[in-house]
């Protein structure tokens, strides 16, 4: 290939990139995008616990979800803490406590095992592992008790929580379930349907000025008349009275 030829293909490549470049830059000088100050997408949610706020996730009344909760579905949940603890009586001790017989049991008690400061400072105010602390406690352990060795991120689900602790129930634990809470069930505090009735001996309503109510008497007739009949109307011709 002669020196000419190779100089019509070097000069094509360059005008060809010239010409690609000179383009880009004109076509952003005629199309500039505008990005908008605050993207269509984007969606505000409300805080939990104000107004239009989740749920607060509270412990339930025991003494009804107990009874009827999935103890199959709780094993299944326990699966995530296999790795950590085992749940069986005279069970070893692994990263954390056999869960045997946990529910009722007195937190940082269980033979064997070192505790945490935490933990061991939170038995000593807490008698017993009952419900609304597991409760709590599954959901956040490093949360509800700072410095536990558990750093399990938690069970977030409340009903996977309580299907989880009737299966730790179910597994030697000595807490009685407790009888259900009549002011926690469904309607207990709703009020009665319709108006109150009014209390013996309320004074009857007030009719408009110039009108008898209904159980108010006729007034006495103040011209002669017989008790009981109301008076005539003005220029009204006199009743004939009564022959004797």
């Amino acid at each position: 290939m002669s020196d000419l030829t190779f100089n019509k293909i070097a000069g094509a490549v360059l005008a060809t990139g010239l010409a690609i470049v000179g383009l880009r830059e004109l076509s952003a000088g005629v199309f500039t995008p505008e990005h908008p100050s605050k993207p269509g997408y984007m969606v505000e949610v409300a805080e939990e616990g104000g107004e239009g706020g989740a749920v607060a996730d509270t412990p339930p009344d025991w003494g009804t979800v107990l009874p009827t909760a999935n103890v199959a579905a709780g094993e299944a949940t326990f699966a995530k803490c296999k790795s950590c603890h085992s749940i069986q009586q005279g069970g070893p001790n692994g990263t954390g406590p056999d869960l045997w017989g946990v529910v009722g049991r007195k937190p940082g008690t269980h033979g064997g095992f070192a505790y945490s400061a935490g933990m061991t400072d939170f038995g000593g105010k807490q008698p017993a592992w009952d419900y609304d602390h597991l409760y709590e406690f599954i959901k956040g352990p490093q949360k509800y008790i700072p410095g536990t060795k558990m750093t399990f991120v938690g069970i977030k689900k409340p009903e996977d929580r309580i299907n989880l602790i009737a299966y730790l129930k179910s597994q030697g634990g000595t807490l009685a379930v407790p009888a259900p809470d009549p002011s926690r069930a469904p309607g207990a505090a709703a009020p009665a349907a319709g108006a109150a009735p009014a209390a013996e001996g309320a004074a009857a309503p007030v009719a408009a000025e110039g009108q008898p109510t209904a159980t108010t008497a006729a007034p006495a007739s103040t011209s002669g008349g017989p008790a009981g009949q109301a008076p005539a109307a003005p220029g009204a011709p006199a009743a004939a009275p009564a022959k004797k």
